[in-house]
């Protein structure tokens, strides 16, 4: 068999074990958060980018 090949009747006999019954799932529903998120990153865009350059030149 070549790259990429595959023997067709191998595919014939997968299973997928799907243990899924109805309400096995998470309704988004009941997870939704509203409220705001907010960062402090404690470094300027200079510093930031020079670390950034730091860790390419790794």
């Amino acid at each position: 068999m070549g790259f990429g090949s595959y023997d067709e009747s191998e595919q014939e006999k997968q299973e997928i074990d799907a243990d899924l019954e109805d309400g096995d799932g998470v309704a988004t529903s009941e997870a939704k958060h509203d409220g705001n998120v907010e960062f402090e990153i404690g470094a300027s865009n200079d510093e930031l980018l020079n670390r950034l350059q730091e860790i390419k030149d790794d």
